[in-house]
């Protein structure tokens, strides 16, 4: 089937590119390609130009960034960040931020993230009662199971054979070890997008929710004093000027073997073709993604493989929401009542009056359409239920956006088969090396020191 749609594929690039004249423009050239200018894309060029080498990013939205979304109230000039709020205050960050001469603080998490002290059930809209568990004997039983797989900080390089605990879906870990099920809640609070957390791998929720983060919610996160995550893809796209093509898509490939790379890309400024020593992808490596890029049954394999879940995140004003409103989703007759997929997690004020930010999971990607509509459905039921002071406004949103596909994982069954020794066997095959979430974790901090000391090394040596 692979081989068909190869084919199918090729014959419609040959016939659209035929057609446009695009055999007669002359090529990009550069060292290394760049499919993606999110946390890892972005990182990448700027590092890679720095050690001298030429780079082109192909971007699909206007803009750097990936996750990290950022609204500028134009009266106000106030940003309100949407997507990434918070860095890890490590060496690799401090090293970027003064690369980009970009000034930081360190914050505790009560600054960072609103004081929730309401929960409300995600299907009625009523409130739901929690009794506050002490979680510091939790965590640090939970901590000190995660000493033992300190590898998980640095990527997937997992012994063989994977760990039986690693395999167990979480909540029969939670069961295992029951002294680590008064943080479950909390840990669910910072696995948002990882679909049915309890279900999971345990190695999933024990990458997310790692060292670093433990580190992170005693002593305090890194942020921009400028309050806009953005200003650090506004700085890297100033300095890679014209090397980004925005709002540009790969649509075939011509050539990617040891000899080098050959793409096709379409511009808004017309198609384009690049050629290239390398390519580095770091959009989310889903088969249906990795089409464009003519894969090869090794590479099919593998990347088949991953399944995905949906992660929203939005902007609402109008909601009539008491200033001070924030409120996480729970449920009381459900396990560490974590609420079922889908939902609405979480409501929280923002920085500019009257803008709430909401949030939304499910289990598999959702259309933007039907996940709108259950917030503002959501919402409604709160109105309704006298939790707002003014029922007759009407809700719209300012901002919305789809972190789809997000978090790509692997069935248990892979995963003890050696999944991720056949998933890093890819870098440097075909001329094409990896990096982003998939590859080792949805954490900018620990994505960029990822890139840094693991897959730029090789590329670098490559070329």
């Amino acid at each position: 089937m692979v081989c068909l749609a190869r084919k199918t594929l090729a014959i419609f690039v040959l016939i659209f590119f035929a057609s446009s004249g695009i055999c007669a423009a002359k090529p990009i050239t550069r060292d290394v390609v760049i499919i993606g200018g999110g946390s890892t894309g972005a990182y990448s060029a700027l590092r890679l130009r720095d050690e001298g080498k030429s780079v082109v990013v192909i971007e699909r939205e206007s803009v750097l960034g990936g996750h990290t979304n950022t609204y500028v109230d134009e009266q106000t000039k106030t940003a309100v960040d949407y997507g990434v709020i918070l860095l890890h205050n490590l060496p690799i960050v401090q090293q970027y931020f003064t690369r980009l001469n970009i000034s930081w603080e360190v914050k505790n998490m009560s600054q960072i993230f609103p004081t929730i002290t309401q929960y409300f059930d995600p299907d009625t809209a009523q409130p739901v009662n929690i009794t506050p568990t002490d979680l510091s004997a939790a965590l640090a039983a939970y901590s000190q199971l995660l000493s033992q797989y300190s590898y998980l900080e640095t990527g997937y390089f997992l012994p063989n054979p994977v760990p039986e605990d690693l395999l167990l879906p979480y909540r029969f870990f939670i069961a295992k070890y029951p002294d680590i099920a008064n943080a479950t809640y909390l840990i669910a609070q910072y696995n948002e997008g990882f679909g049915d957390m309890l279900d999971q791998p345990t190695l999933y929720v024990l990458k997310v929710f790692g060292a670093d983060v433990l580190q992170t919610i005693a002593n305090g996160g890194l942020v921009p004093t400028s309050n806009n995550f953005h200003e650090i893809y506004d700085k890297v796209s100033k300095i890679l000027g014209p090397d980004v093509l925005y709002s540009s898509t790969v649509v075939s490939t011509q050539q990617r073997d040891s000899k080098g790379v050959q793409i096709n890309v379409n511009t808004p400024y017309g198609p384009k073709t690049i050629q290239a020593k390398k390519i580095l992808i770091t959009i989310p490596q889903t088969l249906v993604n990795f089409l464009p890029f003519d894969p090869d049954n090794t590479e099919a394999h593998v990347f088949g493989r991953f399944s995905s879940s949906g992660y929203y995140t939005s902007l609402v004003r109008g909601t009539g929401l008491a200033s001070n409103f924030s409120s996480f989703s729970a449920t009381s007759n459900t396990s560490f009542n974590i609420s079922p997929m889908p939902r609405v997690y979480s409501i929280y004020p923002t920085a500019v009056n009257g803008v709430f930010g909401f949030r939304y999971g499910s289990a598999q990607i959702l259309p933007d359409t039907y996940v709108q509509q259950k917030m503002l459905s959501y919402l409604k039921k709160l109105q309704e239920n006298g939790f707002t002071g003014q029922f007759s406004q009407s809700a719209s949103f300012l901002r919305f956006k789809n972190h789809v596909p997000f978090q790509l994982t692997a069935p248990i069954g892979s995963i003890a088969s050696g999944f991720y020794d056949d998933l890093y066997a890819l870098q440097g095959y075909r001329s094409t090396w990896y990096t982003g979430a998939a590859f080792h974790v949805h954490d900018s901090s620990r994505l960029w020191n990822f890139t840094e000391t693991t897959v730029l090394p090789g590329l670098l040596k490559s070329l």
